[in-house]
C-alpha cells in the first residue's frame, strides 16, 4: 500500500515535492492556503498573512537554463531572466505536464502537524487543517515542509535609537509592491541584499533622493558576464568549485576581489565588503552601479539614530527631510503549525540534518525542502532535496544514526560560519555544487566523471568545465 505524504505549500519547492512524490510511488495531497499555486513567484496586489510577497517588477537572479527542472527545459522562446510572471507561467506549465493540480487541496490552512500516540513505531503524522472554516484531521505517514521562509519579516527596531520619533512612514520591504506613492519623496532602504538594491533602483527613478544603508557592504554583479553569457553560467561549473575548495583562502580572496571588481570599482563606490574573507552571496543588479554614479543613490553606513525627519549614520553624517524608511532586512523562519522542538532554529543556526531532516525523530519522517539559501538557484537544489527525502520516505534510501547526523550538523554550522560569517543573514547559506552533489550522492545520481572520462571524454570535459545545471543529475541514477 502507498505510503501517504502529506505536502504543505504548493509553491516551488511543494510542486517539486508532489512530483517527487508521486515518481516514488507515492500518495501526496498537498494543502495550499491560497486559492493558487506559485507560492512566492504570485505576484498579488495585496499583502497577505502568512504568504510570501514580492514586487511587481521582480526578475530571477538566476538564469533559465540552470534554474529549471532537471527533466523539465523551460521553453525556448523564454528570455534568459524571467520577471515573476514569466517564472510562474513555467510553474504552471510543469503541473499540467505532470497533472499535479488533482493532489492539491487549495484554500486550506494546515493548523498543526503532531506525531501519533504509535509515532514511535509507525512514524505517523496527525495533520489538522481548515478549509472555509472547516476543520479537518487526516493521518500520513510522512509530511514535506515546503512552505518557505520568507513569510515572517526581520525588522530590528531595537537597533534603532529614536524610531518612536520619527514622523515618516516605515515598512519592511516585504510591504513594497511598486513606486506609486512614494514619487518625489527621500527615501532610506536599509539593508544592501537583492531586494534593497531591486528596490532602491527602481524608487530612484521616480523620488527626489534614495538613500541605501549597509553595515558591511556588498559585491554587485550583473546578470551579464563574460561574452554577454548569464553570469551563473560562467560562475558555476565544477572546475570553479573545486578552485574554492582547494585553494587557500588568501587566493581565493584575491580572485574573488579580481573578479568583482572587473565591473566597476566597489571602493569607489562604497560598496566594498567589510570582511573580504568572507563568503557572502552576492547581489545581481544590472543598475545599481550607474544610479549611484548619478547620484540617484547615494550609500550610506549604518543607521545609528533617528530623529523626526531625519538619520544619522555611523560614519557621522546627517540625512535630512526622510519622508520614507524601507526595511530591506531579511525574515525570521516560523512554522507556526510545527512544535517548537522539531525545526529548532536558535542562536542563528538551524538544526536539521543537511538542512533537511530533523535528527531527533525517531523515524525520519518530517523533512524541510527550501530552508536553505544556496550560492546558485534554489530550484535544482530543491528537486534534490525532494528526491532524496521521497526515496527516504519509501525506505530506499536511510539516514544515518542521531549522534551522527548532530556531529554533521554541528561540523556543518562551524564550517558555515568560517565560511560565510555568523549573521542571521548567512544562516542558511551553503556552497552551491557541493551540495547538490552530496544531495545527490544520497540517491545515486551524482555523476562519476572518473568513469565518463573513460567512456565519454567530451562530455566529461562539458560537465567539469561547463555550467553544472540541473540536467548532470539525470545522468545516472533513479530517473535517468
Amino acid at each position: 500500500m502507498a505510503k501517504k505524504v502529506a505536502v504543505i505549500g504548493a509553491g516551488v519547492s511543494g510542486l517539486i515535492s508532489l512530483k517527487c512524490c508521486v515518481d516514488e510511488g507515492l500518495e501526496p495531497t498537498c494543502f495550499e492556503r491560497t486559492e493558487d499555486i506559485g507560492g512566492l513567484w504570485r505576484f498579488i496586489e495585496n499583502v497577505e498573512d502568512g504568504r510570501a510577497s514580492i514586487y511587481q517588477s521582480v526578475i530571477t537572479n538566476t538564469s533559465k537554463e540552470m534554474s529549471c527542472f532537471s527533466d523539465f527545459p523551460m521553453p525556448e522562446d523564454f528570455p534568459n531572466f524571467l520577471h515573476n510572471s514569466k517564472l510562474l507561467e513555467y510553474f504552471r506549465i510543469f503541473a499540467q505536464k505532470f497533472d499535479l493540480l488533482k493532489y492539491i487541496q487549495f484554500q486550506t490552512t494546515v493548523l498543526s502537524v503532531k506525531k501519533c500516540s504509535d509515532f514511535s513505531s509507525s512514524g505517523q503524522w496527525e495533520v489538522v487543517t481548515e478549509t472555509k472554516g472547516k476543520e479537518q484531521r487526516a493521518v500520513f505517514d510522512a509530511v514535506m515542509v515546503c512552505s518557505g521562509h520568507h513569510i515572517v519579516p526581520h525588522i530590528p527596531l531595537e537597533s534603532l535609537p529614536g524610531i518612536e520619533k520619527f514622523k515618516g512612514q516605515y515598512f519592511h520591504s516585504r510591504q513594497y509592491k511598486h513606486p506609486e506613492g512614494l514619487e518625489g519623496k527621500h527615501i532610506l532602504v536599509i539593508g544592501l541584499g537583492n531586494s534593497a538594491s531591486d528596490i532602491a533602483v527602481e524608487l530612484s527613478k521616480k523620488a527626489a533622493q534614495v538613500f541605501i544603508s549597509t553595515r558591511k557592504g556588498s559585491w554587485v554583479i550583473s546578470r551579464i558576464s563574460e561574452c554577454g553569457y548569464p553570469w551563473d553560467v560562467v560562475l558555476h561549473t565544477r572546475f570553479m568549485s573545486m578552485l574554492q575548495n582547494v585553494l587557500p583562502r588568501t587566493l581565493q580572496k584575491w580572485m574573488m576581489e579580481r573578479q568583482m571588481n572587473q565591473w566597476f570599482n566597489h571602493e569607489n563606490y562604497g560598496l566594498e565588503p567589510q570582511n573580504r574573507y568572507l563568503m557572502k552571496e552576492v547581489v545581481v543588479n544590472d543598475d545599481l552601479p550607474s544610479r549611484i554614479l548619478c547620484g540617484a543613490v547615494k550609500v550610506k553606513s549604518r543607521v545609528t539614530e533617528l530623529r523626526e525627519t531625519s538619520a544619522i549614520f555611523e560614519d557621522g553624517t546627517v540625512e535630512e527631510d526622510i519622508d520614507a524608511i524601507v526595511f530591506a532586512t531579511g525574515y525570521t523562519c516560523s512554522f507556526p503549525f510545527l512544535e517548537d522542538s522539531l525545526v529548532k532554529v536558535e542562536d542563528n543556526m538551524v538544526s536539521l540534518y543537511k538542512y533537511v531532516f530533523p535528527p531527533q525523530l525517531e523515524k525520519s519522517t518530517l523533512a524541510c525542502i527550501g530552508l536553505i539559501q544556496p550560492l546558485g538557484s534554489i530550484f535544482p537544489t530543491v528537486e534534490l532535496q525532494a528526491r532524496w527525502v521521497t526515496r527516504v520516505f519509501k525506505g530506499v534510501c536511510t539516514l544515518p544514526s542521531e549522534k551522527t547526523m548532530m556531529a554533521d550538523i554541528s561540523k556543518r554550522n562551524k564550517k558555515r560560519i568560517d565560511l560565510f560569517g555568523e549573521s542571521k543573514s548567512q544562516m542558511l547559506q551553503t556552497h552551491y555544487i557541493d551540495y547538490l552533489d552530496e544531495l545527490a550522492l544520497e540517491i545515486g545520481a551524482k555523476p562519476d566523471l572518473l568513469s565518463l572520462v573513460l567512456k565519454d571524454p567530451k562530455l566529461a570535459l562539458k560537465l567539469y568545465f561547463g555550467p553544472c545545471n540541473s540536467y548532470q543529475y539525470r545522468l545516472v541514477g533513479p530517473g535517468r
